[in-house]
């Protein structure tokens, strides 16, 4: 028996408010069931012994040290600007959303 059913994935689509056509419901199915297989086989291979890490290989910093310098005068970073507004960028209102 699948650990994902087609209901459950139906489910998912309709949480994330994506269409899927009945053929799509199945194929999804089964690529998430294999999914959820290959990471309960992960898990079944980690031991106790084993300490965790996020890479194979050892990682060194190569980025140079902060140093402060000048920056931009709010003048300055909004010279270039298409519309200004309260010294800030004025752009589009998105979504409907108040001002």
């Amino acid at each position: 028996m699948s650990a994902i059913t087609r209901d459950e994935v139906a489910h998912l689509a309709r949480l994330s408010r994506l269409a899927l056509a009945d053929d799509e419901l199945d194929h999804f199915a089964a690529q998430l069931d294999q999914i959820v297989g290959a990471v309960a086989r992960v898990s079944e291979v980690a031991a106790e012994d084993i300490p965790p890490s996020s890479h194979a290989l050892p990682l060194t910093n190569v980025f140079r040290p902060d140093e402060v310098r000048p920056g931009l005068s709010p003048e300055g970073a909004l010279a270039g600007a298409p519309a200004v507004e309260e010294d800030r960028f004025r752009v589009p209102r998105i979504l409907g959303e108040e001002a």
